[in-house]
């Protein structure tokens, strides 16, 4: 009957779409890693929140080869399945200005940028 309630749906955590890269990612990999600002800023990149209301873990990847792969990404876990189009990826804290980046299986080690 329609005055029965419909059982609750699972709560799933809704993560955002991708943006431009996160500050902190991009002035680690202009400064520390000596990328070119023009390449930096045309990546988009993915987060997903960490415990902490200022910690987020990231990926980074090039728009143009994900449409050339055909592949549409919508959040951060839409790369799980084509972690090749993964540039970078890592953790950031906004508020303590720490970024940890992991290219491949390789890790770059901690970096206070604040």
């Amino acid at each position: 009957m329609f005055w029965k309630k419909k059982p609750a749906k699972p709560e799933v955590e809704r993560l955002p779409g991708p943006k431009g890269i996160p500050k902190l990612v991009a002035r680690y990999l202009i400064e520390d890693l000596d990328q070119n600002p023009n390449w930096v800023w045309k990546l988009k990149g993915v987060v997903r929140p960490r415990e902490g209301k200022d910690a987020f873990d990231f990926r980074v990847f090039d728009r143009a080869q994900a449409a050339a792969w055909k592949v549409k990404v919508k959040n951060y876990t839409s790369l799980d399945e084509h972690t090749d189009l993964i540039r970078y990826q890592g953790r950031f804290d906004k508020k303590s200005g720490e970024v940890q980046i992991i290219i491949g299986e390789v890790q770059i080690e901690e970096k206070k940028t604040a």
